[in-house]
């Protein structure tokens, strides 16, 4: 009688007097016809490399790692452990080749269900249902996965498809890149001319306001000028027709003082009036030369808008025709690029299909091979079992295929439909026979006899008549003599 205390990782069994099946403890009283052992529950890494094949029979390889270990939160799981792993060294062949056995069935079973894409793209659901799968295999040995780790597909040797998927995923991110940097390199193109342009067409538009307000100003103050001119000789005409009125006055009274006083006054009179007379005639010179400052601003000022206009068209239909020609160009090397996306996508349909039709001749050669050497061995074990004898062999091949059946069934079709007619001729029975004479002429005479049967079957079969020379046939022809005269 001993007491048995197990470590932290193992566990004790004990069977035997007293105890029903097994009893699994940590610690135990070891009584007298009992027996007792103990097994590490730490769980185990298993590596190793599935080789599976997809629904489209391409193959692969999926390296995986899965961290199994015995169940401790289920007694029955333990139980089962117990009974069937324990007693085996958990790091043993036996073991590895169990659980591995487990994984790699369930692991070609779902990978056979699935297309390629759907395992690449779907990994993480590949992986869980492989360890749903895998699981309830393993639950019959009261064995849990705490941890399954599926690394990246790997290529078979000979069927470079992840390689193949990975060049074509670089192809198609490098022509995107340089799609991308052709639009991004026409947009700044086009935003640099589109910015310089309108700071052309602003500048322009500038200079050209500024122009019609400065020539708008120079004649404001030129008619301002010729205003303020204007009004003071009127002011000074004013005031000399008061002088003027003034002394006329003046000479008004003093006219009956004396004639010189008279005299003076009507020469000043007519001093006045030729004055007058030249300051009007100025005033209207200056007028007119007021309305010709005038026009000429006026037309100075159309004439530059109109040029201003003028100019900004033509800048316009510059850069209209600029653009233009850009876009013809970018579409041109648009369409140059789209054909040659599109030639390289038909180049690699093309070698896809070929690719297909060369694995597919493989298999289908393969078959055939297969089905020949399988007909091989089934006649060499027939032959061997007839005794070597190839009379036999064939007879048997041509029952067992149907042949002798095939062969009356032709002859049979072949004869349906005729109508034979059967014709009986008599050579004067025995007694003809007896008036023989020697054997020789009687060999002689049943030659003879034969020939009339014969020419009626002839006759009755083809239409044909002997010749004169041999004899006549007639239609009531019964015997030799009345045929053959």
């Amino acid at each position: 009688m001993m007491y048995r205390v197990a470590k932290a990782s193992d566990y004790l069994v004990v069977t035997g007097l007293g105890i029903n099946d097994i009893n699994i403890t940590k610690k135990a009283w070891i009584l007298p016809g009992q027996s007792w052992t103990k097994f590490d529950v730490s769980p185990v890494n298993y590596t190793f490399e599935v080789q599976a094949m997809s629904a489209e029979k391409l193959p692969f390889v999926l390296p995986a790692v899965f961290t199994v270990g015995p169940r401790l939160d289920d007694e029955a799981s333990l139980l089962k452990y117990a009974k069937l792993i324990s007693p085996h060294d958990k790091y043993s062949n036996h073991v590895n080749d169990l659980v591995q056995g487990i994984i790699e069935g369930e692991t070609r079973v779902l990978a056979a269900s699935m297309t390629m894409e759907e395992i690449f793209k779907g990994t993480k659901q590949f992986k869980q249902e492989v360890f749903q799968k895998v699981q309830l295999e393993l639950n019959q040995f009261g064995l849990l996965i705490y941890n399954a780790n599926v690394k990246q597909l790997v290529d078979v040797p000979g069927h470079e498809y992840f390689s193949y998927l990975g060049q074509k995923t670089q192809m198609e991110a490098a022509n995107q890149a340089k799609i991308d940097v052709a639009e991004a390199r026409m947009k700044g193109e086009i935003g640099s001319k589109l910015r310089s342009g309108q700071t052309l067409q602003n500048a322009a538009k500038i200079d050209a306001e500024t122009r019609i307000i400065s020539t708008q100003r120079e004649g404001e103050g030129k008619k301002e000028e010729i205003k303020v001119k204007t009004e003071v000789k009127v002011f000074e005409n004013q005031r000399e027709a008061e002088v003027a009125e003034a002394n006329a006055v003046l000479a008004k009274k003093k006219a009956g003082w004396a004639k010189e006083a008279q005299v003076a006054e009507v020469e000043a009179e007519k001093a006045v009036a030729l004055r007058d007379a030249e300051l009007q005639k100025e005033v209207e010179r200056m007028n007119a030369l007021a309305m010709t400052e005038k026009l000429k601003a006026e037309f100075l000022s159309k004439a530059s808008v109109e040029y201003e206009t003028k100019v900004q068209e033509a800048n316009w239909e510059l850069y209209k025709k600029q653009k233009e020609a850009e876009a013809f160009l970018y579409e041109k090397e648009k369409e140059a690029e789209a054909q040659k996306a599109t030639a390289e996508a038909d180049f690699y349909r093309r070698k896809q299909i070929i690719d297909g039709d060369l694995y597919a001749k493989m298999k289908e050669a393969e078959g055939l091979k297969a089905l020949a050497e399988a007909q091989g061995t089934y006649l060499r074990t027939l032959l061997e079992s007839l005794g070597g004898n190839y009379g036999a062999l064939r007879d048997y091949l041509m029952i067992s295929g149907g042949m002798f059946q095939e062969l009356a069934k032709i002859n049979g079709e072949a004869i349906r439909g005729l109508q034979p007619k059967i014709s009986i001729w008599t050579n004067g029975g025995p007694e003809s026979n007896a008036e023989g004479g020697g054997s020789a002429l009687k060999e002689v005479a049943g030659i003879y006899k034969t020939l009339p049967p014969l020419f009626k079957t002839v006759h009755e079969q083809t239409g044909m008549m002997p010749p004169t020379w041999m004899g006549t046939l007639t239609n009531d022809s019964c015997s030799p003599q009345e045929i053959m005269q």
